[in-house]
């Protein structure tokens, strides 16, 4: 079994900064990459950035330059570094760990931008 658990969600206002954390535990060894999800309320969730193993990233066009996501070595542990927030950035955020070919989730973390 897998467990993530977020942490690091809350209220910033437009422009400011939050840093989401993931700590994972249970059977995690070769984990083949890690992300954050969001999900809007009336909208599907979607990916927002992810990263490999290897250390190779991928993001949301909407999200390029404002967020970095990043790892420990031991990939136990995913963050995502929020800059420049916008209010189209509310959602709740949630963790994801894939490894062999079964996707993990975490239970969400509220992200609320606003002034």
């Amino acid at each position: 079994q897998v467990q993530l658990v977020e942490s690091g969600g809350g209220l910033v206002q437009p422009g400011g900064s939050l840093r989401l954390s993931c700590a994972a535990s249970g059977s995690i060894f070769r984990i083949d990459a890690m992300g954050w999800y969001r999900q809007a309320p009336g909208k599907q969730r979607e990916l927002v950035a992810s990263i490999t193993r290897t250390g190779r990233t991928n993001y949301a066009d909407s999200v390029k330059g404002r967020f970095t996501i990043s790892r420990d070595n031991a990939m136990k542990t995913a963050y995502l570094q929020m800059n420049s927030l916008k209010p189209e950035d509310t959602a709740v955020y949630y963790c994801n760990l894939h490894r062999d070919g079964m996707d993990y989730w975490g239970q969400g973390t509220q992200v609320t931008v606003s002034s």
